[in-house]
């Protein structure tokens, strides 16, 4: 199995970014503690972070062609982009959606993810763990 980690705009400040919300491990923890994990499992596991939308894209649309999974925390994007909704669309492989914080009890715009009516399965609240958990869920 090959997984695709990618993660939205401003992960990459995870631990210095307020850390009483999304916590205090950064991005690089929580790759490490995937790969140890994939590494455990048999998985081929990589890694996406970007600011830019259009990059995010792209390298969803490569993916159609070499990856059987996606796990994905489209951050901010989750509440705002319908391009990214279109491009996981044509994915045809499984998508995990995941959010460090619980966005259900955040904001009110917060609470509505574009990205959710595609995914196989959201993970919502349960911190760096969420994406340990959405990788468990890719390889039972």
């Amino acid at each position: 199995m090959n997984v695709l980690v990618l993660n939205g705009p401003n992960l990459n400040l995870l631990g210095k970014r307020e850390p009483d919300i999304y916590g205090h491990e950064t991005l690089a923890d929580i790759e490490n503690a995937l790969r140890h994990r994939a590494f455990n499992e048999g998985v081929e596991i990589d890694f996406f972070q970007t600011n830019h939308e259009g990059a995010m894209l792209d390298r969803i649309h490569d993916a159609r062609a070499r990856v059987d999974a996606i796990i994905i925390n489209p951050a901010a994007w989750s509440h705002t982009s319908v391009a990214l909704l279109d491009a996981l669309k044509a994915f045809e492989g499984k998508v995990v959606e995941v959010h460090l914080s619980n966005i259900h009890t955040r904001e009110s715009f917060r609470h509505h993810s574009y990205i959710s009516s595609r995914a196989d399965g959201v993970i919502a609240g349960l911190g760096s763990f969420g994406y340990l958990a959405a990788l468990d869920f890719l390889t039972r």
